[in-house]
């Protein structure tokens, strides 16, 4: 009762977004912060998450900084310090939710900009818009503007609070004295839970005095955790005053000398200047959306869909070696660990639309495939075991009461596909021979030990957890097997390719791992599979993007079957998307339509219309479920496919109440392509 309860209030507010169906904001024009899921403005490196409150941030996450404190016995993300906290005060009184009216907040997804407005009494109106900055990845900033309405005098603070759980925090403040500006630094810095890591944050004021010399800045050290630096300033009726916050957080997970370096960027910041900040960042955000998808026909799933491409980008970043988690940057859910949600959901997207930042996914792995060497010689094989949950080394971070960690092996095969996937968007052998052979080839290697023979046609991959995570401990799961072979052929094609000879026993494991049928000629999820219900796509992905089932007429049996044992509640939002693309490319764009809405329209959250996790779920945001649908659209009603010969367009049906589909920016020639 109290789930339906939940849902209905969620659709209630969740109406004022409806009305505005603007393709790129997304507007919450009344908050309830006792029903507030909010949104992450990121840049691949440093989440923000907005807050109903004002002047407020709900946290900082920043990408590859982990440490083990208390949850599971195994690495979790970690908070960093909350650099854009602030407080306004106008004639001494202290601006809060209870004394504001007309509160409003707006993401601007085209420039990863989040505004809120309010006024305060008959006394100002206040605008604030924060950014990560795309061009700065540890740097943000926020833009404030105060319109007196009357004369007011205003004292602004910028609020520096360290999480709960870092330790040895010290606080420093320090002015820079340069002939034409002075800087003032706030600046903390903390030990994480074990001392393992070193984090750091630092922020300064950006002003923008026209006349006159820029306010008194002075600091205030409360207690061990917190202090802040603040001016005052008269504001005459009528006119607007503007200053801004910039701030930067770094980890020893990322630089070698956090400390001063947080104060650095945090300097060329402020030397670089408002103005050519968001300048800048508004730049790389334009360049991003030149690899974008239009809806002709459907405004409101124009807007979804420029959430989900929007929650990608931010999550992820090119030139890196970090892979998201399934939340991204939005939180600490899942511990920030990198699953096959990362390899088999978000990377093919993210490939299709922007190769150069997949690349960063596969290079996380390809830098932890010395522990994944490790992994598999712990169990016994030869090769290299991908863990089932990744963070900063590599090893397995699954909490031990999982037994996913153990027993889910298909992530070996994610990982490899991604690997092989990405040689055939870039057709790049250089890469191919450095980076994509070395994984292929251990996986492969994995695959062959890993195996149980029992004869021709035996080759049997006994006691794994399926992709379809409710049946644990089965034998000759469909997807497992499927993804096994096609990592083994994959390896043996990346060897044709390079000239080098592949192990001949691949060849032969691969022609013996069997699929399972029932007698109907459906697809059987694993060897003692019943007909239950399924946690989510199984069997369904040896048509996509395993390709082991090629058969329309057999990928038509099996979704048909399959369709019917997913349950209503409780289940991931990626099956929907597969079901999605598998029937725009049968050719049935209403069914496609079906699934594309059911995939998210359930799970959304007020006010911005962000998807969690399950239908009735309320941990968003969930990138996994966008990276299914986004491949639901591109590679199903869009009909692109990922070949060894690259990216090529099958037929797909559209939904009758779409009139077109233009996907721009693909692959590495930044190509178009149109459906209608």
């Amino acid at each position: 009762m109290n789930r339906i309860y939940v849902m209905l209030a969620g659709l209630c507010c969740l109406t004022t977004v409806l009305k505005a169906q603007d393709a790129w904001k997304i507007k919450a024009d009344k908050v309830d912060p006792a029903n507030y899921y909010g949104i992450t403005v990121a840049n691949g490196m440093i989440g923000i998450v907005s807050s109903p409150e004002p002047f407020k941030v709900k946290n900082v996450v920043l990408a590859g900084a982990y440490d083990l404190y208390g949850r599971g016995r195994v690495s979790n993300f970690l908070n960093s310090f909350n650099l854009l906290n602030s407080y306004l005060e106008i004639n001494g009184k202290r601006i809060e939710a209870k004394n504001i009216s007309n509160f409003k907040q707006e993401l601007d997804m085209h420039h990863a900009a989040f505004t809120t407005t309010f006024d305060y009494g008959d006394a100002a109106s206040v605008k604030y818009t924060y950014y990560s900055l795309r061009q700065l990845p540890f740097t943000v900033l926020m833009d404030i503007s105060i319109t007196a309405k009357k004369a007011i005098n205003i004292t602004a603070a910028s609020v520096m609070e360290a999480p709960d759980a870092l330790k040895e925090v010290q606080n420093y403040y320090n002015e820079i004295d340069r002939p034409h500006v002075t800087i003032s630094l706030l600046t903390s810095t903390a030990k994480s839970p074990t001392g393992k890591l070193q984090l750091c944050a630092s922020n300064t004021f950006l002003f923008n005095e026209q006349h006159g010399q820029e306010p008194r800045v002075i600091h205030e050290m409360w207690d061990n955790n917190m202090h802040l630096m603040k001016f005052s300033k008269a504001v005459t009726a009528g006119q607007t005053y503007r200053y801004a916050v910039a701030g930067s957080s770094i980890t020893s997970a990322h630089d070698a000398d956090p400390l001063n370096q947080a104060e650095r960027l945090t300097m060329f910041a402020k030397l670089e200047g408002r103005d050519r900040l968001i300048k800048y960042h508004e730049q790389a955000w334009d360049e991003l959306w030149k690899s974008d998808i239009k809806i002709e026909g459907d405004a409101q799933a124009q807007q979804d869909v420029h959430s989900m491409l929007y929650h990608l980008y931010s999550f992820s970043r090119a030139g890196t070696a970090y892979s998201p988690s399934p939340m991204g940057l939005s939180g600490l859910g899942y511990n920030g660990h990198v699953f096959w949600d990362a390899d088999l959901w978000m990377y093919p997207a993210l490939l299709v639309m922007h190769p150069e930042i997949a690349k960063s996914l596969v290079e996380y792995r390809f830098q932890r495939l010395a522990a994944a060497r490790q992994n598999a010689f712990s169990h016994g094989y030869k090769g290299a075991m991908f863990p089932w949950e990744s963070a900063d080394s590599g090893v397995e971070e699954t909490p031990v009461w999982a037994l996913s960690g153990p027993f889910e092996h298909h992530i070996t095969a994610d990982v490899a596909l991604a690997a092989w996937s990405y040689y055939c968007v870039t057709q790049d052998k250089q890469w191919l021979l450095e980076k994509g052979w070395p994984i292929l080839s251990a996986t492969a290697d994995f695959w062959a030990s890993r195996v149980e023979r029992n004869g021709d046609g035996h080759y049997d991959i006994k006691d794994v957890v399926a992709a379809d995570e409710w049946a644990e401990n089965v034998d000759n799961n469909a997807f497992t097997n499927a993804a096994a072979i096609a990592n083994l052929q994959n390896a043996i094609s990346a060897a044709k390719i390079l000239g080098i000879t592949a192990d001949p026993d691949w060849q032969q494991v691969a022609q013996n791992i069997p699929v399972l049928k029932f007698p109907d000629g459906v697809t059987k999820e694993f060897a003692a599979y019943k007909g239950e219900g399924i946690k989510q796509a199984d069997v369904n992905l040896l048509a996509y993007p395993l390709k082991t089932i090629t058969d329309p007429a057999q990928i038509k049996k099996d979704l048909e079957y399959y369709e019917t044992r997913v349950p209503n509640e409780g289940t991931p939002a990626m099956t929907q998307g597969i079901f999605t693309l598998l029937y725009a490319r049968l050719g049935n764009g209403d069914k496609a339509y079906h699934f594309f809405k059911d995939a998210y329209e359930p799970n959304l959250l007020p006010p911005f219309r962000v998807i969690a996790e399950t239908k009735g779920g309320t941990n968003p945001y969930f990138a996994t479920g966008a990276g299914g649908i986004i491949q639901g659209l591109v590679m199903g009603f869009g009909g692109l496919d990922i070949t060894p010969e690259g990216i090529v367009q099958l037929k797909s049906k559209l939904p009758k109440n779409w009139k077109s589909l233009t996907i721009t920016g693909v692959g590495i020639d930044k190509k178009t392509y149109v459906v209608k």
